[in-house]
């Protein structure tokens, strides 16, 4: 039996994300077989004993994978739990059997597609930047824009000390004091359209993500979810850029 990576284990169960399993591992959090590990330790999975808070870490030989598609409301956080006792994404999906866990995050004031799995290789080819998975926003803005700030918007500006890459913008409608925009990004940086926006002088009213690669919001009503389609989960596969 090969060894495999512990956060890949972790992920795998069901327990987080394997971005997430690596900082619990960073933190001292996870032991195997009574020891801390380190990030790069391997272990067996289903014959080391694995723990997180010293609690066990429980490996499913098979284990049936979900691809679900939520429209997040406003006002969810985008966690598994909230020390703040603020609603939790993970409170609307009340019929799921297994535990899923979100791909990426909108904040608490941002609506629309996110998509949960327990699939921890699947999502992390769609977090990951190099896989270059376009996600697509509709965003309204205050209180007026110029071609001086879409062109900014589109070549790329400065947030957190880096450029964001290149992007598409569209207007898609204009009246006084605000403008509504179609922004397309290939980055997944924290609040990046909101930082984007505020770079150029912009105030943003609403923010609603409509689509993630292929895959898009449609008519699914805010707090509705269900499991992406066959052909929608084979396009979205073919949508991830390997390296």
């Amino acid at each position: 039996m090969e060894k495999i990576r512990i956060q890949k284990i972790m992920s795998d169960s069901g327990v987080c994300s394997r971005r997430k399993a690596e900082e619990y591992i960073s933190e001292g959090r996870v032991k195997v077989n009574g020891r801390p590990c380190k990030l790069g330790d391997k272990a067996l999975a289903g014959k080391d004993i694995i723990t997180l808070d010293g609690e066990k870490i429980y490996v499913a030989k098979k284990r049936q994978l979900y691809y679900i598609m939520l429209h997040k409301p406003r006002g969810y956080v985008t966690t598994m739990s909230d020390e703040l006792d603020r609603k939790c994404v993970t409170e609307l999906l009340t019929k799921v059997p297994e535990r899923v866990y979100p791909i990426g995050r909108l904040d608490k004031n941002s609506e629309g597609l996110l998509l949960f799995t327990n699939d921890g290789n699947f999502a992390n080819d769609i977090m990951h930047p190099s896989r270059h998975v376009a996600k697509t926003y509709r965003v309204t803005v205050r209180p007026d824009i110029n071609d001086e700030q879409l062109i900014k918007l589109a070549s790329g500006v400065e947030i957190d000390g880096k450029m964001t890459q290149e992007c598409s913008v569209v207007v898609l409608d204009k009246q006084p004091g605000r403008v509504v925009l179609q922004m397309t990004i290939h980055e997944g940086r924290n609040r990046q359209i909101r930082k984007m926006c505020e770079a150029v002088g912009l105030e943003v009213a609403r923010l609603k993500r409509t689509a993630i690669g292929p895959i898009k919001l449609g008519m699914l009503k805010p707090g509705e979810y269900r499991e992406l389609k066959p052909d929608e989960l084979r396009a979205l596969r073919n949508a991830i850029t390997k390296k």
